[in-house]
């Protein structure tokens, strides 16, 4: 059977010719003369028939300013068009897999997986799993939602001629709307003249969960509860598997723009809109629950219930009763509406909570049941059910964030009114004062007066002010997590957990409706843990405080600053070293861990396939929670096309139920002996290497002239700052902007500098390479480890980072060029030995996307060099710049 009607090489040529002919279209013919040439002398080059670039370099320093962004222009848009396609084919390869029953990572799979299993056995890892991605809006999306709106209108059109059979006039009709939507993007400013406002990234965020997600969650569920249906001879239970959690509008740290105001803003938008989905909901089961009473037998309670409730709307019952006379159903149905459409309003009635709704629901459910209309409910009532255990009232939960400095500073002003000397207090003394403070009844300050403290003071008395204001309007479990980033001691967490007392939040032992969750990202911290996490759960106040919570701890990981601080190989050792060493410590203390893993979109920031990177955790982590974040275009690439957001979150059930299985038939995982040691002699070199780098007389003005750092920071990608001080160092760098500006010099360090130096370090001392080929083969964390470090060095190209290592000064140049490159030739050696390939590409279709980018980028990247390398840019060619730098992110399909 034929699933379709294209294929990616069709849609590369038809739609970069409809290109071409747009831009002769839109552009002078000279313009279109310099895009031909850098394209056709690209390739050419590429392809082995020329020897040099020249031809590129002379066409970009003959060309005009207009010219130079025609250019620019038009290499952006043809990659967005291209990762259109690439999507689509990835969505043919899914559904072909899938019919073949080829497809990896699926739910038959883990459905068959647990099927080997007890029953009991079963159920308990489908209680004990929950995923939570959380959509942040740190600042790494390029793209403006205009452009994203028309490129999904381009990809409905590919979608319509590949899925549907057309006449040839209908053929005609959708590539006429291809033409004219293509000329509308090309016609549409590309980078944004201001920078988002943190209402616009929460906005975009709400998007993804508004209209793709809410849609897919339950084709999930239907697809899990068929595999098990059909895969196990008892019946389970399906809970809730994962809900969505979001920093957008919440995440204060480093964002002086994400104020209590914008938090409140996006509450209110944020209910409207599920309040909204789920009114359409219902409005679309009134014309599927037809059914007639005189023909059915709805059963005495529900009967008994519809009555009662129409009972207390006096307003409507008659209008119901008459409109839907003798359908109980749909009476229920126009009931339930009007009580969703009560939810927040001054007029009584409403729903008080999601689960009270979805009481509603499930009773609606079971009449059908009895009725013997079980497929009606399952094809038309469960599916809600889902939606609202999945997105309650509030559509994802907010988390709060703020740096621990923030608190503290907060603590000193306010305490300091009351007569005590905070700051003044040591470690020990801090942790004994907020204790007493927290058990005691009485508060000891008032969050209401913020009168004579500082803008920090303030606004953070002001937020745990207004939390207690936002729980009780939206529900606790609309904003119950408060991350402090840089958590280096006990007393950072206590101080936070003090706030929320004194704000009325938590009130010790009966309640707690704070998750306060220490964000270890520093060497210092995470080699601390014990001490911090220790001290916490001994504690008299964090304890009654954990048993308020279930006994769950969450503990956030950060990837990115650790990468920064210490190099890609040694930042993942630490990680997996340490993740184990806080299981340990949960365990010892009888508490219940949930990693919550702050990966980025890249490689360097702990990026790369999510479920491939659960299932290389160490089983003593897997305790069935985990949460991670989803940011920048990673959100976009796998949220923005439903069948592909269906596959991501089908791929993450998988992979979490069979981690949580294997977790649970081997809590410890036993990792030889020379395994470890291997790891330590490879990380400890790795991390010296890459310090050394770091640290060596100049090389931050390296960085600074050899990339376009200076660029990125001023880009209007997102509302953040990208430094945490006005100062350049590479320690008070955002890890966004650190890695941004090395993928677009396509020297991709990030992810793979010391590693080869690492690997040599452990060969040189004795050790064995075929131990490292085992560990490759049967040691899931080294394998996604070397796997992720490949990809980087493939799509490192040092010839075009050459280019940039030239706009350094000579002896810049020389001291650290060759350094890197030849980091990154032996690391791409190294790796395929150890692999046993052929190549760097661990998946066939890398290889031939590369090839199919590398030529389309090149021009852009010199572009950029040939502009980076003006000392005075005028406006046109400061525009031109910004965009090659959105053009090269397109390409490469990374920012930072």
């Amino acid at each position: 059977m034929t699933l379709y009607n294209r294929n990616v090489r069709q849609d590369v040529r038809e739609l970069g010719e409809l290109l071409g002919e747009v831009l002769e279209e839109q552009t002078s013919a000279a313009a279109m003369d310099a895009v031909e040439k850098c394209r056709t002398s690209a390739i050419a080059y590429r392809a082995g028939d020329i020897d040099t670039r020249d031809p590129i370099r002379e066409a970009l320093a003959s060309d005009p300013v207009d010219h130079q962004q025609t250019v620019a222009r038009a290499f952006t848009t043809y990659f967005e068009l291209i990762n259109l396609v690439e999507e689509r084919e990835r969505i043919r390869s899914i559904r072909r897999d899938s019919q073949d029953g080829t497809l990896d990572g699926d739910l038959e799979s883990a459905a068959a997986q647990l099927a080997e299993l007890d029953p009991e056995t079963a159920q308990l890892i489908l209680d004990e799993t929950l995923i939570e991605p959380t959509f942040t809006a740190h600042p790494t999306e390029a793209h403006r939602k205009t452009i994203k709106a028309k490129l999904r209108e381009i990809a409905s059109d590919l979608e319509t001629l590949d899925e549907r059979l057309l006449t040839d006039k209908e053929t005609g009709q959708v590539w006429r709307d291809l033409r004219a939507e293509v000329t509308s993007l090309w016609q549409t400013a590309q980078v944004r003249d201001h920078k988002p406002a943190p209402e616009d990234e929460a906005r975009n965020v709400q998007w993804y969960l508004e209209n793709t997600l809410f849609d897919v969650v339950p084709e999930v569920y239907d697809e899990l509860e068929t595999a098990l249906d059909e895969g196990l001879d008892a019946p389970v239970d399906i809970p809730k598997l994962f809900e969505f959690r979001s920093w957008a509008g919440s995440d204060r740290d480093g964002n002086p723009y994400v104020t209590p105001e914008v938090t409140t803003a996006t509450l209110q938008r944020q209910r409207r809109v599920v309040l909204q989905r789920y009114a359409e909901e219902l409005e679309s089961l009134l014309g599927a629950l037809s059914q007639k009473a005189a023909q059915l037998s709805a059963g005495s309670a529900f009967e008994s219930t519809l009555e009662a409730a129409l009972d207390e709307f006096p307003g409507r019952t008659q209008e119901i009763r008459e409109r839907y006379s003798g359908e109980p159903y749909r009476q229920q149905l126009a009931l339930m509406r009007a009580r969703i459409e009560r939810v927040d309003d001054v007029r009584p009635g409403g729903y008080a909570d999601a689960e009270a709704f979805r009481r509603d629901i499930e009773r609606l459910e079971e009449s059908l049941r009895t009725t013997g209309a079980e497929t009606v409910a399952a094809a038309h009532v469960r599916p809600l059910r889902r939606q609202v255990e999945t997105f309650g009232f509030s559509l994802a939960g907010l988390d709060l964030r703020d740096h621990q400095q923030n608190h503290t500073e907060t603590l000193v002003e306010a305490l300091a009114r009351e007569g005590i000397e905070y700051g003044s207090f040591d470690e020990a003394e801090r942790v004994e004062f907020l204790t007493d403070a927290i058990l005691q009844d009485e508060p000891v300050i008032d969050l209401g007066d913020t009168t004579g403290l500082s803008e920090t003071a303030a606004r953070v008395q002001t937020r745990f002010d207004r939390l207690a204001d936002w729980q009780d309007q939206y529900g606790a479990e609309a904003i119950d997590t408060y991350c402090i980033s840089m958590t280096e001691e006990p007393s950072h967490v206590m101080e936070v957990l003090f706030l929320a007392d004194q704000a009325g939040v938590v009130s010790l032992p009966e309640h707690c409706g704070l998750d306060v969750v220490p964000l270890l990202e520093t060497e210092y911290a995470l080699s601390g843990a014990r001490r911090i996490m220790g001290t916490l759960f001994e504690n008299e106040a964090y304890a009654a405080a954990l048993d308020a919570r279930d006994g769950v701890q969450e503990i956030m990981l950060g990837y990115s600053d650790s990468n920064k601080e210490n190099g890609f190989l040694a930042a993942n050792w630490s990680l997996y070293r340490n993740q184990k060493r806080l299981a340990d410590i949960c365990e010892a203390h009888g508490v219940t861990m949930r990693l919550f893993h702050g990966r980025g979109g890249s490689i360097s920031r702990g990026g790369g396939p999510m479920n491939e990177a659960m299932l290389a955790l160490p089983n003593s982590t897997v305790t069935g929670q985990i949460k991670f974040t989803e940011q920048g275009e990673a959100i976009a690439e796998k949220y923005s096309n439903p069948r592909i957001a269906e596959r991501n979150i089908e791929q993450m059930v998988n992979a979490q139920l069979r981690a949580r299985q294997r977790s649970l038939e081997s809590p410890r995982e036993e990792v030889p002996e020379d395994w470890r040691s291997a790891m330590e002699t490879m990380a400890t070199a790795a991390r010296e290497e890459y310090r050394d780098l770091l640290d060596t007389d100049g090389f931050v003005q390296y960085f600074e002239q050899a990339t376009p750092i200076t660029v990125i920071e001023d880009l209007n990608l997102g509302s953040r700052p990208a430094s945490r001080s006005d100062e350049r160092t590479v320690a008070d760098l955002r890890a966004i902007p650190w890695v941004f500006s090395w993928t677009q010099s396509r020297c991709i360090m990030t992810s793979w500098y010391g590693l080869a130096t690492g690997i040599e370090t452990y060969l040189d001392d004795g050790g064995s390479l075929e131990t490292l080929q085992t560990m490759y083969d049967e040691w899931p964390f080294f394998r996604t480890t070397l796997d992720n470090a490949a990809l980087s060095v493939a799509r490192t190209d040092l010839e075009i980072a050459a280019e940039y290592a030239a706009l350094a000064s000579s002896d810049l140049r020389e001291r650290f060029f060759p350094r890197l490159s030849a980091e990154c030739e032996r690391a791409g050696d190294i790796i395929k030995r150890i692999s046993q390939r052929d190549t760097l590409h661990t998946r066939d279709w890398l290889g031939e996307n590369l090839d199919r980018r590398n030529p389309y980028v090149d021009p852009l990247n010199l572009l950029q060099v040939r502009l980076l390398g003006q000392e005075d840019r005028d406006e046109g060619e400061e525009r031109t710049l910004r965009l090659t730098v959105k053009g090269i992110a397109a390409g490469m399909k990374n920012t930072g």
